[in-house]
């Protein structure tokens, strides 16, 4: 067993949680309040300063040239086509960007933020796993689904799945198993802290999502 499905098994219940959501299941069956996911992605687009720069950090210290380029590609694709769907997705809910940041999108800021000031590669990619791993698990099954869906629900679902996002997702796990093997059991122990504190974080932004953020008009 890899050290990410290791990592993953530890956190199991809220993986699971997280990745069969309430909230998740009704945005792929289009029965999502307009409201919860306007709220959604007003809290959510506020994590995309801290990830970009989470993101940055993690390339800067990469081992090779070879370990930096992937991730340096799916910068692109956060600045590019994320960032263009939120913009996009907000006003077709005729919503702007939030100010007030929610409990829930401040606990993970934090997260991502003491992750960059570390400067310890292996503990921002724990980080970066989990965020995207966890929304490829739950998007992938639906992937089918978002032609069918007005797009600021279906987008949201492409941009999270298939052969793409599959292997960005390949590339955080297999960079994270490398460094995996050369941890002392200290570092593998933040390695699995910081890993676990991420999925049940990911869990209560959900849990947080379906309860409904209060939305900026």
């Amino acid at each position: 067993m890899s050290a990410t499905d290791t990592l993953q098994s530890l956190a199991s219940e809220d993986w699971h949680a997280a990745t069969t959501h309430a909230f998740t299941n009704a945005l792929v069956d289009g029965t999502l309040d307009r409201d919860k996911m306007a709220g959604y992605l007003q809290q959510d687009y506020l994590f995309v300063e801290g990830f970009l720069r989470l993101v940055a950090s993690a390339v800067a210290r990469a081992p090779s040239l070879a370990d930096a380029v992937p991730g340096a590609q799916f910068l692109g694709l956060i600045c590019g086509p994320e960032n263009t769907y939120f913009l996009r997705a907000l006003e077709a809910l005729d919503v702007p960007q939030a100010n007030e940041v929610a409990a829930e999108t401040r606990a993970f800021q934090d997260l991502m933020d003491a992750a960059r000031r570390s400067g310890r590669y292996e503990i921002m990619l724990s980080v970066l796993v989990v965020a995207e791993w966890i929304y490829l698990d739950w998007a992938t099954p639906f992937e089918d689904k978002a032609e069918d869906l007005p797009f600021w629900l279906g987008e949201w679902i492409t941009l999270h799945s298939g052969e793409g996002f599959a292997g960005v997702v390949a590339y955080l796990r297999e960079q994270l198993d490398a460094v995996w093997l050369g941890l002392d059991e200290d570092a593998r122990a933040d390695v699995q802290a910081t890993f676990t504190k991420a999925v049940a974080l990911e869990r209560a932004f959900f849990d947080a999502s379906w309860a409904g953020f209060p939305v900026a008009r």
